[in-house]
């Protein structure tokens, strides 16, 4: 007799980005294709340094049991970052660490989502986020993306005609088009949610990861004032291996998420987030973010200036002034899909748009990884995709 699935299990797939990650580990293909931190920057040393200090000092109680909510110093630090970078005033006890923000959208999942409840997402949106909610049965419903964040003419409509019971979005950076909200399209976001009984859910991995133009607050906390939540982590400005992630909401709300974490491991690893206090504790952290910036900028650089010398000029691309990624629009009629499978021939790998379009379109789309590869491999890798480009609109 067949083991017997749940049924929610029926609309949920693997991850096309890690399924597309297996096949780039052939040594020899230039991959834009992860969302990866570029490894080289790991700050090993100085996290070593922190391991050996936590296990000297406190071994014992780094590997005991621990709160829910989070190691308090490491909340008290992130509550203290926000004042002091951001200017919005968080406080400790609002603060759930978590196994990384994929476990944030987890525990929102679980604590929200009825299934059939409508989650407004961006169009296109973060994989992962589709990814998780999908486990709940989530109706997709989606806002397009300008320039400078969602169109809200049209968020406006969808709000009128849906009961929306969450809008998720990427407002710094955006996975996977690159773009930020400007400090308008914030104000009008926050301007068409007030009143409304929505929970805006803001996840913010790359917002320190600017390296030219203009910071924003977060809309959460900066313009919104209620009904919002806002995700961070530490691994993509320190290491992502230790899966560090946390949520800033309400106490009521955290007390409900609480109970859920407490479901799903009793609480983030004791080790990780004692080293990770250390490993801020004795180094600015300012400091290494700076290194990130600096290398990320210089590779975006190298990216967007040999796409200006190789790809035809009909393909449109984003210019982000931060994050880790750019956003390509082939002209119509073009498949991303079908010019994977002949990148893959020519030793050079990215993600195909679709699998970010809960509406099966994004047929033309392809995102672009800049912060894995150094500037040699990005040149070498663009124009090999760049090729590959005006040979399959050489046959259109």
């Amino acid at each position: 007799m067949p083991i017997q699935f749940a049924d929610r299990m029926s609309t949920v797939h693997r991850s096309f980005i890690r399924e597309i990650l297996k096949v780039t580990e052939d040594a020899s293909i230039i991959s834009f294709a992860g969302g990866l931190p570029n490894p080289e920057l790991f700050p090993v040393s100085d996290l070593e340094k922190a391991a050996v200090k936590v296990m000297r000092e406190c071994g014992p109680q780094s590997m005991q049991y621990s709160t829910t909510e989070g190691f308090e110093p490491l909340r008290k630090y992130i509550a203290d970052r926000y004042r002091e970078k951001k200017g919005i005033e968080v406080d400790a006890d609002e603060i759930l660490i978590t196994s990384g923000s994929q476990q944030c959208l987890d525990l929102l999942g679980k604590v929200f989502l009825n299934s059939g409840d409508n989650v407004l997402i961006e169009r296109p949106g973060y994989l992962g986020a589709i990814q998780s909610f999908s486990v709940f049965q989530a109706n997709f419903i989606t806002v397009g993306l300008e320039e400078d964040g969602p169109d809200l003419a049209e968020l406006e409509r969808v709000l009128d005609e849906n009961e929306v019971k969450m809008f998720y979005a990427v407002t710094n950076f955006q996975n996977p088009s690159g773009l930020t909200y400007s400090a308008e399209k914030r104000a009008g976001v926050a301007e068409i949610l007030k009143g409304r009984d929505v929970l805006f859910v803001e996840d913010d991995p790359y917002g320190e990861l600017r390296f030219m133009g203009e910071a924003h607050n977060p809309l959460v906390r900066g313009y919104l004032e209620e009904n919002g939540i806002l995700l961070g982590s530490f691994s993509k400005v320190a290491a992502p291996g230790f899966r560090l992630g946390w949520m800033v909401c309400p106490t009521d709300v955290r007390d409900k998420l609480i109970i859920a974490k407490q479901a799903s491991d009793l609480h983030t690893s004791t080790f990780a987030q004692r080293v990770m206090y250390q490993y801020v504790t004795d180094n600015p952290l300012d400091d290494h973010i700076e290194k990130i910036r600096e290398c990320y900028g210089n590779q975006r650089a190298a990216m967007v200036k040999a796409i200006d010398e190789f790809f035809p000029a009909e393909v449109e691309v984003t210019r982000p002034e931060g994050g880790m990624f750019l956003w390509v629009t082939l002209p119509d009629g073009m498949s991303s899909m079908d010019l994977f499978d002949e990148a893959i021939k020519n030793k050079v790998a990215f993600v195909p748009g679709r699998p970010f379009y809960v509406d099966g379109s994004g047929e033309n789309t392809f995102r672009l990884n800049f912060s894995n590869s150094d500037e040699e491999h990005i040149v070498e890798g663009i124009k090999r995709l760049g090729a590959g480009i005006k040979e399959f609109l050489s046959k259109a």
